[in-house]
């Protein structure tokens, strides 16, 4: 059993990951939260925690940024738009049991310090940014460190704010690489 509570977009969301996990599961219903649902999150974030987990689409990344501003002790899974996709539709109901609990056992907190460990130049020098196959990098190595997929900035940012290491992310890279992604 997940002590958090899990904060969903949908209710076809909640029954993927009541179908994957044990967990007690709050539903969004989208960017226009009602004031019971934010009262829901709020007394589970007090109480026992929220771990959000949005589909990996602009709509859920809004969301998200949306609570982790309200509840900045929230923690983060990610599943990877690639996981989530069934056809045309990209969402939480569409992964599998397996990739949402691997989302679930790669839970992430925003720092509340500033911290930069990762700049501009690491995104060059890693070629996720600034060339062909970047977003495929940035996509394969956020699904590696469990941090999602997102743009140059966005990720750059995800990096530094979820306090991922040197060491962390090296063995990531390291990871990918051995899986022949890279065709260097």
């Amino acid at each position: 059993m997940i002590r958090e509570v899990i904060v969903v977009e949908g209710r076809d969301d909640e029954a993927a990951v009541k179908n994957a996990v044990e967990a007690e599961v709050i539903v969004t219903h989208g960017y226009g939260i009602r004031k019971e649902t934010f009262e829901l999150i709020e007394r589970a974030y007090n109480n026992s925690g929220i771990i959000i987990l949005t589909d990996p689409d602009h709509a859920g990344e809004r969301i998200r940024k949306r609570l982790a501003e309200q509840y900045p002790k929230a923690k983060h899974a990610h599943i990877s738009r690639d996981e989530a996709a069934k056809g045309m539709d990209i969402g939480i109901e569409n992964a599998s049991a397996q990739a949402i609990r691997e989302a679930l056992g790669k839970v992430r907190t925003i720092l509340s310090e500033e911290r930069v460990e990762f700049t501009q130049d690491d995104m060059i020098n890693y070629g996720l940014v600034g060339e062909p196959g970047s977003a495929d990098r940035r996509e394969q190595i956020g699904r590696l460190l469990g941090i999602g997929y997102g743009n140059g900035k966005v990720f750059l940012s995800r990096l530094n704010h979820y306090g991922i290491t040197r060491k962390e992310y090296i063995q990531a890279w390291i990871n990918y690489t051995r899986r022949g992604q890279l065709k260097e």
